[in-house]
This record gives C-alpha cells, structure tokens and sequence, in this order.
C-alpha cells in the first residue's frame, strides 16, 4: 500500500499562471464563494472542493505544502493519515503537521504546524521528496493523543482486511513498531489489542468500542447470514447468546455513487429494507442505529436494551465522556 501523491481535485497555483494574475478578481472569486483558498497562493474551484471528502481536501493541502517545500519535510499524525487513507471522525486539523527536532524551537506559521516531537524511535518512510510517519507508526501516534475510542478507529483503518488495494499494516507490525517507540505508551497498547482487522467503517469501529464501553457483550463481527434471494449477507455485529444482530445504517449506501453501483436512492433504500426483512426472518432481534446514537451513546444503550440485549452496566449519565 502506498500513501497518495495524486491530487483528487485540479489546484490553480499562481505562481504557474502565465501573464499577470488578477488578484483582486482572484478575491472577488473567493469573496463569492466560487473559488476556495487551500493555502497561500493555490486555489480549486469551491463545486469541486464541495465535492471532496474531508479527508481528501487534508489531502490536499498536505501535497501543496509538500509541493512547496523549499526542503524536505517530516509529515505525521493528521498529515500522514490523510495520504495513507486513513479516515476519522474528529475534525481534521486547518494546519498540516510536520515533525521537527525537539530541540529546534520552531514555531508553526501559515499551513503549516511544526511539532517538536524528535524523530527518536519512529518509523519513517519516503515519500514525494520527503518523509512520512509509517502507516502503523501513523496511527499509533494518533492513538497516543486522540483517546480510546478515536485511538481504534485509527488502527482499525490500518488493519482493514478489506481495504481496497491491501491493508495497511498487520498487528505484528503495528505491535513491533509500538514496541520500539522510545516514550511509554501503555494506553495505546489497549487500543492495539482492542482493534481488529473486521471493522468494515469508522462507524462500526465506533460502534464497536461504544457497544464494550457500554456494557454489552462482545459480538461476532462480519458474521455471514444465507438469505434467500440476497446471497450471503454480513452482519456487522451478531450477539450469539441472544441471537440478536446489530447493524450500524450509515447513509452513504443511498448516497455515495460508488455504493449505489447506477441505483437511484430510492432503490438502494428498498433494497436495504427488503435485505432487512430477510434478515430478521433468520435472527430473533435485529437492531440498527444510525450516527445521532454514537453522538450520544445513551441513545445506542436504550435501543440495544429495549431489543432485549442485557448490559453489565447502567445506562450512562448525561455528560458521560467517552
């Protein structure tokens, strides 16, 4: 697997502009809304930056800066998981992050924050002119800083079975890499052993960790159901004690074009309800939630337990973090 160089959008750089460059028109554009401003001196027309993920418009701004560079860089953390592809659910930082010396004292400036980190013990590899964080060292500073629950969703990315184009990094790659870091990191070491090559979506990582902090019992993941006129069907999560399958309902299956395969939306939804219905016909329970549940984990603990899923736990109080 290999980080991205490609940009997913066509940048505008003044500095390639032949003949003089417009600058008050250029901020009449911006001032509108028809052009956006990715860094200093280099611009994308704003439907097409609409278009990206957020992911993706990190990405881009970490290959204008690599671009720009007048030396090499060390690109970690939010930086490096937007060229290896590793999504997240938290908002992606407006500065692309650099390592630096720890002795240096630099200062972050423009687009570019400098963080005095060293280069000690990590794992670093080519890339464009410059370095990158590998993926496993990637996500594991990701999980040092972001807690538990964003800490798996990072690993679970890396470990993807699935993933397309091969996964990122083993266990034992991402074990070896933790194991020499030179500063203690013992509670990324739970997310490590918590994280699993299953996970098909942010979400599911999310709902996975939620469904343990929550007091649930652990499920089977990605277990496979025969459903007539369906095929096989994977259920993100299977309680076998209670033979109950829960299921996170994102909305890109109805919206993203990739997902839908030339079905309208309006078929995509029925589909899913009639995979649904054959679904419950093979289980005692089928529970499904959608985002506004990990958003507030109670909601995520009243529909499992009012599906009958017991809880070791008490239902959390207002406020509870997580």
């Amino acid at each position: 697997m290999r980080a991205e160089t490609e940009h997913p959008i066509v940048v505008h750089r003044r500095r390639e502009q032949h003949g003089p460059v417009d600058d008050r028109r250029l901020r009449r554009l911006v001032r509108e809304g028809q052009q956006v401003r990715i860094v200093a001196g280099s611009y994308a027309s704003a439907s097409g930056w609409r278009d990206l993920t957020p992911r993706q418009r990190h990405l881009v701004r970490v290959l204008e800066v690599a671009d720009r560079a007048r030396a090499p860089l060390v690109f970690t953390h939010s930086a490096a998981a937007a060229c290896w592809g590793v999504e997240r659910i938290a908002a992606w930082p407006p500065q692309v992050e650099v390592r630096i010396p720890t002795a240096s004292g630099g200062r972050s400036s423009g687009a570019i924050r400098r963080r005095a980190l060293g280069y000690g013990g990590v794992d670093l590899v080519p890339w464009r002119g410059h370095l990158i964080t590998s993926p496993a060292q990637t996500v594991i500073d990701l999980a040092a800083e972001a807690g538990f629950v964003d800490g798996v969703i990072a690993l679970d990315q890396a470990r993807w079975a699935r993933r397309r184009g091969g996964r990122l990094a083993t266990l034992e790659q991402i074990r070896m890499t933790l194991a020499g870091q030179r500063r203690e990191r013992s509670g990324v070491r739970r997310a490590v052993e918590f994280s699993t090559q299953l996970s098909d979506s942010v979400r599911e990582s999310q709902s996975r960790v939620l469904i343990d902090l929550l007091g649930f019992p652990a499920p089977v993941l990605q277990k496979e159901f025969a459903l007539p006129g369906f095929g096989t069907a994977r259920a993100d999560f299977w309680f076998e004690e209670r033979d109950q399958v829960g299921e996170f309902d994102g909305t890109g299956k109805y919206l993203d074009p990739v997902l839908l395969g030339g079905r309208s939306p309006e078929q995509a939804l029925l589909a899913e309800k009639d995979r649904g219905d054959a679904l419950r016909r093979q289980v005692r329970t089928l529970s499904r939630w959608r985002t506004p549940a990990l958003r507030d984990p109670r909601l995520l603990y009243d529909i499992l337990t009012a599906d009958g899923l017991p809880s070791r736990l008490s239902r959390p109080r207002s406020g509870a973090q997580w």
